[in-house]
């Protein structure tokens, strides 16, 4: 190993040394349904997502398998989040970062990763991401992090500190600390492969849910069995959803599917951040959505525990998007009637609405 390659995996734990865990909140529920849910709050890392922990393992990734050396050039394909966090590390270790994303993703996005020194190279469909970044990386020999292949094997699913491992130390103390259901919904796969994978090799009685949102592939290829579902739509919600299975989801670690509705998505964001008093961006609105139907059917059970998902970034990146009137009506979403759904059930009453479950 050269003295480049060990100091850059120094600087990458230093890192990880300065950043505190992030914090596990209480939701708050009437104490007599015996339910409590918990968020736990990635958006507080440096780079402000879930994405800076993956960006983080899939240069370790990179650097102990020998691909990435100093004078490489890092090469994503991303919405906007993962590429934010490794521009930030790229950064760091002083190398070269190019992403590719959708012309669609927010400019807050943009100019962040623009700020820690990134290269946008835009494309007009989701699908022709991960060749274009392929293409990339080999003109300019370069290495693709390939956050949608690598996502699942470059974390530690066993400990280390994971996302997993982090939950269930937070929840030592609490009434329940073993959660009936974890929610996570899937952009690469990463996570959720991380948590089911945690839950069965510790033998914990969790179960995990994942929430897909509309024009995402991910739910079809889980219910047909189909790692060869597409779709053709791109979807709404960044950082979830994805025109294809991608190589990092792994089905056999989920319990149960749920498809959310955009609107629906935007709805539970919007009823979220009134209660936190603080804006959450549009895919932790998909998994407070998946959480909240999850509580009304243990309180319709009598069933009592607990339920954990994550806050995965800040709504203050997208002040001109899902937090917009004009662009929500431009869109076709209405996320009123939802709202009013999701308040029912926090004030007591049955999920009066049918999802599509797997």
């Amino acid at each position: 190993m050269s003295d480049w390659t060990s100091t850059a995996i120094a600087l990458l734990e230093a890192d990880a040394n300065r950043s505190a865990d992030t914090h596990l909140h209480l939701f708050p529920l009437p104490p007599e349904w015996g339910i409590d849910l918990y968020l736990k709050d990635e958006s507080v890392h440096p780079t402000g997502s879930l994405k800076h922990r993956l960006a983080r393992s899939l240069i370790l990734y990179g650097l102990v398998n020998g691909r990435i050396r100093e004078d490489t050039t890092l090469v994503e394909s991303s919405s906007g989040s993962t590429a934010v966090s490794e521009a930030y590390f790229a950064r760091m270790l002083g190398l070269p970062f190019i992403t590719v994303v959708p012309r669609s993703t927010v400019q807050e996005k943009i100019d962040l990763i623009e700020f820690y020194g990134g290269t946008c190279h835009f494309v007009d469909r989701a699908e022709d991401m991960s060749p274009e970044a392929q293409r990339l990386a080999s003109d300019c020999t370069g290495h693709y992090l390939d956050q949608f292949t690598f996502a699942e094997r470059a974390t530690d699913w066993r400990g280390n500190n994971n996302i997993a491992e982090s939950i269930f130390r937070q929840m030592e103390r609490e009434p329940h600390p073993v959660p009936a259901w974890m929610v996570m919904s899937a952009g690469t796969g990463g996570t959720s492969a991380t948590l089911g994978r945690y839950l069965r090799y510790k033998r914990h009685a969790t179960r995990l849910c994942v929430a897909d949102v509309e024009h995402s592939a991910f739910f079809d290829g889980y219910r047909t069995a189909d790692a060869e579902c597409r779709c053709e739509r791109a979807s709404q919600i960044e950082g979830v959803g994805r025109p294809r299975v991608e190589p990092s989801f792994v089905p056999g670690v989920i319990d149960r599917m749920v498809r959310v509705p955009d609107a629906a998505s935007i709805a539970a964001m919007n009823v979220l951040s009134r209660r936190l008093g603080r804006r959450v961006g549009g895919s932790t609105g998909t998994n407070f959505f998946a959480l909240c139907w999850l509580a009304a059917e243990m309180k319709a059970s009598g069933r009592q525990g607990s339920l954990v998902t994550l806050i995965c970034d800040s709504g203050e990146r997208y002040l001109k998007t899902y937090y917009d009137p004009a662009w929500l009506a431009e869109k076709g979403l209405d996320p009123a009637p939802y709202e009013s759904l999701v308040e029912a059930v926090l004030a007591g009453g049955s999920f009066e609405l049918p999802l599509e479950e797997a």
